[in-house]
């Protein structure tokens, strides 16, 4: 069976460096780095006190590393938005955090070479555990700025309504 269905001409697979990300329905302007996707079973191991030489295992919790968004400092506040749904030092009484909204679905989006959509993540309830707005600031490098957001979320699933299309000859 080809690896690709609709293009089976195909047999690159899909690059790392074209993908979008988006939050409230809006496209994130200028991310440039997007931390992986990843999922932990825990193993839980057993013994049957019968037979002690032999353990047995199955799947426990599951837990979600964060995901580490990076980009290039500019103006669009984006990121230091969100973060200060989370807590805004000075706010007040009653006003350091936002908690009706500071949770938001994030859609992860990859495209082909061709800028066409070809798979598609969304993670669940997703807010801001840090928010980095400037790195270490150094006279001897030559670096651009770059701003950083770690989400913590509850999971990620795959959007199974994104179909491989049909790529332009």
């Amino acid at each position: 069976m080809p690896q690709f269905t609709v293009n089976p001409k195909r047999v690159d697979p899909y690059k790392k460096f074209k993908f979008r990300v988006k939050w409230d329905g809006k496209v994130i302007p200028g991310i440039s780095r997007v931390g992986s996707l990843r999922r932990t079973t825990d193993v839980v191991e057993y013994r049957e006190g019968s037979d002690p030489s032999v353990s047995h295992r199955s799947p426990g919790r599951s837990t979600y590393a964060p995901i580490v968004l990076e980009r290039g400092v500019t103006h669009d506040t984006a990121f230091e938005d969100w973060a200060n749904q989370v807590w805004r030092l000075g706010g007040g009484a009653g006003h350091e955090v936002a908690l009706a909204g500071f949770r938001k679905d994030v859609r992860l989006e990859i495209l082909n070479e061709a800028g066409q959509l070809v798979l598609a993540f969304a993670v669940h309830r997703c807010w801001p555990s840090v928010y980095q707005p400037l790195p270490d600031l150094d006279a001897a490098a030559s670096m651009t700025l770059l701003e950083s957001l770690t989400l913590e979320h509850e999971g990620w699933e795959r959007d199974l309504e994104v179909v491989e299309p049909v790529e332009p000859a």
